[in-house]
């Protein structure tokens, strides 16, 4: 019994890394791509989402398997596999991504608050300032837990779609009946899904928190757990958004731009409390987002450029890694708090942005896991390489669509 109990402790203190790196994917742009497809799409996007479920779970597995072999971060191995000029290549396309989508959580916060009758020019200042010194004060151990506490926050969303009452036999068949439609509209939020489900932040922050949680090849098949219950519950969520949100809005034929807009139609639709667990849900998933994905930044930035990084040092030993965190959070706050300012379409289009940049991202760690002098015996199998090569290609098809089928339109006419 002590030894079970032991063993199960354990795997506890593993787990942490993959269930946080999904749930942050959560965020408020990944709520309002979620609540407009269901919105918009009713169930139709649903088999989508099983699909990526699978793809996410082998290129989440990916990165767990890097770290623990090699112990580096994922920008660390391109720079050296790659060179300098690669590796910058890479980071501009991160940070790219990641800032749209930092500002887009400020502006989930500041939604959600909203809901309640805070107002923005409290609740963004304050919860900045309370990130800063949680990030900044404290060890990685601690804030991993913090972390791990806000992921119980995303049970709103289960709760809520059960207050609306779908038909989960018609839903269980939508989900495993592929359906696609050519319209410039329905591809671009298929392509945001995918984007805020499998995004570059996400392969870089996973890989760094294993390496910066000191996890060796001995601890992977426990590693390898967390990431595959972190890929199925992460999905799961989304799930949820996507069926409360067909049920309710979709039925009724009302389109949302926002999180916000798909909490505050939900009131009418399904009560009062569908509307505050769902608000809730927003205001947890963007605090959560909006400490993960700058500090996913930072780290990939400062490991590619050689910089001192990691939370476990002070602000004075690593000066930089701690700089670009907080510009990214102080100026994702002031950006948010601009009069007269319209965010949605930074929250979709920042999504749509990181779906799109996906690919070059798993094109490096599909090479990456197949260098037999890299990875040895932990090289990908068949399967696993089948699998991401398979994402990209279909990524990459959307994308190609996306921009074609306007010219072809222009062209018919």
């Amino acid at each position: 019994m002590k030894k079970g109990k032991k063993k199960f402790l354990f795997i506890l203190s593993i787990i942490g890394p993959g269930l946080i790196t999904v749930n942050a994917g959560n965020d408020a742009g990944g709520i309002a791509t979620y609540a407009t497809a269901g919105a918009s799409y009713g169930y139709s996007m649903l088999w989508g989402l099983l699909l990526i479920t699978f793809s996410l779970a082998v290129i989440q597995e990916m990165n767990a398997r890097m770290a623990v072999v090699t112990g580096r971060g994922l920008s660390d191995l391109i720079r050296e596999q790659y060179g300098v000029r690669i590796s910058l290549f890479a980071m501009i396309i991160l940070f790219a991504a990641n800032f749209g989508v930092c500002i887009g959580d400020f502006a989930g916060i500041a939604a959600s608050m909203e809901l309640f009758g805070v107002s923005r020019y409290i609740s963004v200042p304050i919860m900045a300032l309370v990130i800063l010194i949680i990030i900044t004060k404290g060890s990685y151990k601690k804030t991993e837990k913090l972390f791990l506490a806000f992921t119980l926050v995303f049970f709103t969303y289960i709760i809520t779609c059960f207050i609306v009452k779908p038909d989960w036999g018609f839903v269980l068949k939508q989900t495993v009946t592929p359906q696609i439609k050519f319209n410039q509209g329905f591809i671009l939020t298929f392509i945001g899904m995918i984007g805020t489900t499998i995004t570059p932040y996400m392969q870089f922050y996973l890989q760094s928190a294993v390496v910066d949680k000191g996890l060796t090849i001995a601890e992977y098949k426990y590693e390898k757990l967390d990431v595959y219950l972190g890929a199925i519950w992460g999905d799961l969520v989304s799930f949820f958004i996507i069926v409360c949100t067909a049920v309710t809005l979709y039925k009724a034929g009302i389109t949302i731009n926002s999180a916000q807009d798909a909490a505050m139609a939900l009131k009418p639709l399904a009560g009062n409390y569908a509307s505050i667990l769902f608000g809730v849900g927003l205001f947890g998933a963007s605090v959560l987002a909006i400490a993960i994905i700058p500090i996913s930044t930072t780290f990939a930035i400062c490991e590619s450029l050689g910089f001192e990084r990691g939370m476990d040092h002070t602000v004075k030993e690593a000066p930089v890694f701690y700089g670009i965190f907080a510009a990214m959070i102080i100026l994702g706050a002031v950006i948010v708090l601009l009069p007269n300012e319209s965010l949605v379409s930074i929250m979709l289009g920042t999504q749509q942005l990181a779906g799109i940049l996906s690919p070059i991202i798993l094109i490096f760690m599909v090479m990456l896991t197949n260098k037999k002098d890299l990875m040895g015996k932990y090289v990908n199998n068949k399967i696993q390489n089948i699998i991401t090569w398979a994402t990209v290609i279909f990524i990459v098809t959307l994308s190609v669509i996306l921009f074609v089928s306007p010219l072809i339109k222009l062209i018919l006419k």
